[in-house]
């Protein structure tokens, strides 16, 4: 089950483009933000909370699609989730009331968003793989970057010619089209045994979680994760920029290195993950995450040190996923492996709104982001010595009874 693995790297490409135009279609609102203040009326306060409510959903669906994944199988749950993606991104490209606005793309698009998500993919793909397990979570994960660096470009080119609406109108019609075709190309799992029987009530797995001190370094040290990143960084970074001297363009072109190297980061942690100390391997990358932000301390008045940061937490940003999707199945089982990822991609969703609102809070105390920055720090260092007390094993987790 290594290289020639053909079927099971299919599901890694469709998985990849299934998350690139998702998370794309996503990032899309704050492309069209200002067109509708103009064109509406509507505040960037009401769109923010738009996106923020979204976010929400997405946090309180992970868990259950989560559950559902390892009762019913990826299969029908991608399906599901590009459908109801499609569908909402597409209403989106019709509203013109902010009511509108909000069940299209803060309810029914949610509902797609925490559905084609990493959880999903990565059981999906621990499915599929025995060898080079980290290499294929990492590579289809990795879709969930690329579509802010190569689909989010060209709909922004959208936008200047044929307008806003097209922006949605499009992704939609590509979701939409992979929803059969991925109903007929995952159509059975390679590792025997994956499924939770009758057998195993929700109640019961649960349990099994809360008592797993695996599951608890994972869960804590992934919603730090979010806190450092989508919280801290991948709402404030351009603002920081802009609060250094710096102009909001090379601001922007710092997010698109950061991405690009987001998404090699992610691919090559997979890679490592397969063939290191996976705990040592989660561990040091936190760590080293952590000690980027002392880069960012000290940007202002040097562009080529914010490129030089850009491209170092690039490398440790979500390369976090593959290993700790990893060590899921390793450490607590194929079985259970839905429910514990959704489980953790909520509390991923938590801390990076706690992130978001923290460092808003922070600078309006003080003016400064150096505070958020230390906190960030810390934070991070605390989440890698908390993987350090995982010991490594290989193969896959016995069940729970």
């Amino acid at each position: 089950m290594a290289k020639g693995n053909i079927y099971g790297w299919t599901i890694v490409a469709l998985c990849f483009a299934a998350l690139s135009v998702a998370q794309s279609s996503r990032a899309a609102l704050g492309l069209v933000m200002p067109l509708w203040e103009r064109e509406f009326g509507w505040t960037r306060s009401f769109v923010s909370t738009v996106a923020a409510t979204a976010l929400l959903v997405v946090a309180c669906v992970a868990p259950v699609v989560g559950n559902a994944v390892d009762r019913l199988g990826p299969r029908r749950l991608l399906t599901i989730g590009l459908v109801a993606t499609g569908l909402g991104v597409g209403a989106t490209s019709l509203v013109g009331e902010a009511w509108q606005l909000l069940i299209a793309f803060s309810l029914v698009a949610a509902l797609g968003f925490g559905t084609v998500a990493n959880h999903t993919v990565s059981t999906a793909i621990a499915q599929q793989f025995t060898q080079n397990r980290g290499l294929a979570t990492g590579t289809a994960t990795a879709g969930s970057t690329a579509g802010q660096l190569l689909v989010v470009p060209l709909l922004a080119l959208v936008i200047g010619t044929v307008g806003w609406r097209a922006t949605f109108a499009v992704p939609a019609l590509i979701l939409l089209a992979l929803a059969p075709v991925v109903w007929l190309a995952i159509n059975r799992p390679h590792v025997a045994t994956v499924r939770a029987g009758e057998g195993e009530p929700i109640g019961a797995r649960l349990a099994f979680l809360a008592r797993s001190p695996v599951f608890h370094a994972l869960f804590w040290s992934f919603t730090i994760c979010g806190f450092t990143t989508s919280g801290v960084v991948e709402v404030h970074l351009i603002p920081y920029a802009v609060a250094c001297g710096f102009p909001p363009l090379d601001g922007a072109a710092a997010y698109g290195v950061l991405s690009g190297f987001n998404m090699l980061g992610m691919i090559g942690a997979g890679w490592l993950s397969d063939r290191v100390n996976r705990p040592l391997l989660l561990g040091s990358i936190y760590i080293a995450r952590g000690l980027t932000f002392l880069i960012l301390l000290q940007i202002t008045d040097n562009p080529p040190l914010l490129f030089v940061f850009a491209v170092a937490f690039g490398i440790f940003d979500y390369s976090t996923v593959p290993v700790t999707a990893s060590l899921v199945a390793s450490h607590l089982g194929l079985r259970i492996m839905g429910l514990a990822m959704g489980l953790l991609s909520a509390g991923h969703a938590v801390g990076a709104a706690a992130g978001a609102f923290a460092a808003g809070r922070l600078y309006d105390l003080f003016a400064r982001y150096d505070a958020v920055w230390f906190v960030a720090l810390g934070l991070a260092l605390a989440a890698g010595l908390m993987c350090f007390t995982l010991r490594e094993r290989r193969g896959v987790a016995a069940q729970p009874a």
